[in-house]
């Protein structure tokens, strides 16, 4: 039987428990860097729209943030964030670590309680993508969970792979694509993602900020772009950019002895923006504290337009 040379086009929704692998998957799917990745649950913030061309078809991916129970206005706008995203795409792609509940058995309903009554009547294709498999050389271990998943949702597919190494990543793309319903393509073929530069260059520096920060600090730290000039006859860039924190304890934490922690962050910043941008740039950052600001929905709103 002749296979359908019909273009697909259509949206997928990432969607996971914090520190599954959601934007390491989608980098790895897209074959550059779109969405910052730390070991930091959380990471991920905004909406995350990657895109994604192949021979007769544009996959277009939305890397949401964690599925978490957190208090507060900031984690209460995120949850939103997925939720929307959700309602928009017309294949939903559930990613979880497999080694945390071979690990926890327990944790896995507590983390996917509330996704399993959202998808309880839902007839949409749920692709189950079993992530971080090269965590552990036995893989019959698996079994009891996939299993446990089967159970939670009949209807989906299961799919066991590693979003770090790329491991099964092609045959994934694949199935995600045959899902897709027909259409024609929504964005260029050259477009990688919808995110403004100014954007990514603000999340590449908050990446810095989580992997150099301790452990208590990131998760009251935002970065606002104040200023962007192009110096054409200099050939390069001009980025003035605020890093806010909560407390003015965080502010000494992010400069840093002898102002050496903002130096580290500015450079491994700068160097990556420079990257994105295949050209010089000239990073300036400030720390302004602005206490109680996670509970400020007009300003989360300004940083994030994403967030509703």
């Amino acid at each position: 039987m002749a296979q359908s040379t019909e273009h697909r086009c259509g949206w997928v929704a990432i969607m996971g428990p914090p520190n599954a692998g959601k934007s390491t998957l989608l980098n790895a799917l897209l074959g550059q860097k779109v969405s910052i990745v730390t070991p930091r649950a959380q990471t991920t913030r905004n909406r995350i729209v990657g895109i994604l061309n192949q021979a007769g078809a544009q996959v277009i991916f939305m890397d949401t943030p964690g599925l978490t129970r957190a208090r507060g206005h900031l984690p209460k706008m995120m949850l939103q964030s997925v939720w929307q995203s959700m309602d928009m795409a017309d294949v939903l792609l559930l990613i979880l670590d497999c080694a945390l509940y071979l690990r926890k058995p327990e944790f896995l309903e507590r983390d996917t309680e509330a996704l399993s009554r959202a998808l309880a009547a839902d007839e949409r294709p749920l692709i189950v993508l079993v992530n971080k498999v090269d965590k552990f050389a036995d893989k019959s271990r698996m079994l009891p969970l996939l299993e446990r998943l089967q159970a939670l949702w009949p209807k989906a597919e299961l799919f066991p792979a590693s979003a770090l190494l790329r491991d099964g990543l092609p045959e994934l793309a694949a199935l995600i694509t045959r899902n897709l319903p027909a259409g024609p393509a929504q964005f260029p073929e050259d477009q990688l993602s919808t995110a403004p530069v100014r954007f990514m260059a603000a999340e590449i520096i908050r990446e810095k900020l989580f992997l150099h920060l301790a452990q208590e600090v990131p998760y009251s730290v935002a970065v606002d772009i104040e200023s962007w000039e192009e110096l054409e006859a200099e050939g390069r860039t001009l980025v003035h950019a605020v890093i806010y924190v909560g407390r003015p304890s965080h502010k000494a934490m992010v400069i840093g002895k002898g102002g050496g922690g903002i130096k580290e962050i500015g450079s491994a910043a700068r160097r990556e923006i420079q990257e994105l941008l295949d050209r010089k740039v000239h990073l300036e950052l400030w720390v302004k504290v602005r206490e109680h600001w996670t509970e400020d929905p007009h300003f989360i709103r300004s940083l994030s337009p994403d967030l509703e």
